[in-house]
């Protein structure tokens, strides 16, 4: 792994606000510069970087050379964009900050982001070049936006005169819907001597793309089992959480539906309980209701009987009344009693006439078919001779009470 110090130029000039590059110029070039930044330090412990404007009210460095990642992501924000980029100066300022790096067996680095036109011309440009190329910095070059005002031929030049040996680079990225960071990952700016940091810008480029890489957490963890490791960890942890708020839900929802089912019993309980009474109630009433038809119909026979005895008292009270206010309807009453007695005694005489044997016995006589000497017909008219005897009764002559 390559022992480096790396100073990375940002170009904030005016032309970075275009948004031919999604989501414009400079939050593309952002996205990049973060991207590079952790592959940086991520492929050697010792590495450092620093960061600074070429635009604005002048060149400024943001972070001289420093590990510490978070520290050179947080100057990243707020930066005012505005001016136009001064690209031999910031060549120049980036060299003295390395020149000052603390560990000088660092090699150094510087990298260009270039997205607006260059007012200088090649001859200044190349030997700016030559002297990079004396102190052993290397440079590497991303042209991205404007290209009719030269620009590409002036970086060529630019790399031509500090090239050693390959050490420097140069990528041009046409305007379009890829992502800056896109499509570095693949250069050799990421790269660097083909053992650095492109495990983390992948991982990082396809994390921030929304994308998934080939290992199973997003991270090579060849490259960075500390952080394979924690991530692994975590996963673990999350899984455990959901599953056991997954399983505290199951049992409340079980809770839930045992409380509902014993509701539910009582319920049934106290609905048979409500039947049970009702019907006992019902039956209560019943039993009432065939009392009160029984009392009811003694009640009424027992005014029948007092209205008939009643009727009768009446008629005879009637009777002597009319006796004594009305004679002549009192003669009246007398003769219907009187018919009414004839009635009986005209029954009376034919009980009689059933008496007389002889009489019987010559009406039998003169039926046909029938013979008075059988037993039997002897034996059914003596029996209506007792009955006729029985019948009778001897009767006290009445006195006559008309004077």
């Amino acid at each position: 792994m390559v022992l480096e110090a790396t100073m990375i130029c940002i170009d904030n000039s005016e032309w970075t606000r275009n948004g031919d590059y999604s989501p414009n110029r400079f939050q593309a070039q952002a996205d990049a510069v973060n991207l590079i930044c952790g592959a940086k330090t991520q492929s050697n412990p010792e590495n450092t970087v620093g960061v600074m404007t070429m635009a604005g009210k002048g060149v400024r460095v943001l972070v001289t050379p420093t590990s510490d990642l978070g520290k050179i992501l947080a100057c990243m924000h707020g930066l005012e964009i505005g001016g136009e980029m001064n690209l031999a100066a910031a060549i120049q300022v980036a060299q003295l900050a390395l020149k000052h790096r603390q560990n000088k067996k660092q090699q150094q680095r510087i990298i260009v982001f270039a997205g607006s036109p260059i007012k200088h011309d090649k001859k200044q440009l190349e030997m700016i070049g030559r002297k990079l190329k004396k102190n052993s910095v290397a440079l590497d070059i991303v042209d991205y936006g404007e290209e009719d005002d030269g620009k590409p031929e002036k970086l060529e030049a630019l790399l031509g005169a500090v090239n050693n040996n390959d050490t420097s680079h140069i990528v041009h990225v046409p305007s379009g819907q890829n992502a800056l960071s896109d499509v570095l990952i693949s250069t050799p700016i990421f790269t660097g001597d083909g053992e650095g940091g492109s495990g983390f810008a992948a991982a990082a480029a396809a994390a921030a793309a929304g994308g998934v890489s080939g290992f199973d957490l997003g991270v090579d963890p060849n490259l960075d089992p500390e952080l394979a490791l924690a991530l692994r960890v975590s996963m673990e942890e999350e899984r455990a959480r959901q599953e056991a708020a997954a399983k505290k839900a199951a049992e409340e929802a079980a809770k839930q539906e045992k409380g509902g089912e014993h509701t539910s019993s009582q319920d049934v309980t106290m609905t048979e309980g409500a039947s049970a009474s009702a019907s006992g109630v019902e039956d209560k009433k019943e039993d009432l209701m065939d009392d009160e038809n029984a009392l009811l119909q003694r009640a009424l026979a027992m005014s029948m009987d007092d209205t008939t005895s009643s009727h009768r008292e009446q008629r005879d009270t009637e009777m002597s009344d009319a006796s004594a206010e009305d004679p002549d309807l009192a003669l009246a009453l007398q003769l219907s009693v009187q018919e009414s007695g004839k009635d009986s005694s005209g029954q009376t005489e034919m009980t009689k006439l059933l008496a007389d044997q002889s009489f019987v016995s010559s009406i039998l006589a003169s039926l046909p078919g029938v013979d008075p000497n059988d037993p039997s017909v002897k034996e059914l008219l003596a029996s209506m001779q007792n009955q006729a005897e029985k019948k009778e009764e001897p009767k006290e002559p009445k006195e006559d009470e008309k004077k």
